[in-house]
């Protein structure tokens, strides 16, 4: 089988890392060539951001968008084409929709933001963890970063649900306990793979 990207996203606490992590193992037990990885990167520009995010303040929205899209392109030059040129199944634990709704929500145009990131591989299949900024906000118990407050998330989530309108997004309702978003979330890959001619 050809290699597959698929993309996972949703608000910080929406379970949407522990469910990529836990999704690519499920894959891999059955038999699946699974592989997880996650933005920002482990790379140099990745680490630099992840290390950003915990500081008081924001960088400028256009250098954040400008460093989140710089980050992607190694990521894919790095890690996803070699993985997908092995025909894995790679899952991301976010990709280009997070640039577009957090940086979006900064007050950056979209098609600026979406300009920047034309050169970083379309995704095979993106799927959106929906749980609401109230939620979200209630689980997180660890240090929040510069983007997680309430006003900040509205504006985050009015932007996902936008592109689960458009399409790009398949929704899968994330309120639900851990197993069983896992079930809707493999449930959804096996399908779309099902699709994927060898």
């Amino acid at each position: 089988m050809k290699g597959v990207f698929i993309c996972i996203e949703g608000l910080d606490g929406s379970g949407k890392s522990t469910q990529a992590k836990l999704l690519t193992k499920k894959l891999c037990k059955a038999g699946y060539p699974a592989v997880f990885t996650a933005e920002p990167s482990q790379g140099k520009i990745g680490k630099f951001i992840r290390k950003r995010l915990f500081e008081q303040e924001r960088l400028p929205p256009t250098v954040e968008a400008l460093l989140f899209a710089a980050d992607r392109i190694e990521h894919v030059q790095t890690i996803i084409i070699p993985a997908l040129e092995e025909g894995k199944i790679v899952i991301s634990d976010r990709y280009v929709h997070s640039s577009f709704t957090y940086q979006g929500s900064a007050g950056l145009d979209l098609s600026w933001i979406e300009a920047i990131n034309a050169n970083a591989k379309t995704p095979d299949l993106s799927l959106f963890i929906d749980v609401t900024p109230e939620v979200v906000l209630e689980r997180l118990k660890r240090k929040k970063s510069v983007m997680e407050n309430l006003p900040n998330q509205l504006r985050v989530y009015e932007i996902y649900q936008k592109y689960v309108t458009r399409g790009e997004l398949r929704r899968v309702n994330g309120a639900k306990g851990k197993n069983e978003v896992l079930d809707a979330l493999y449930a959804e890959v096996v399908c779309f793979l099902k699709t994927v001619k060898p």
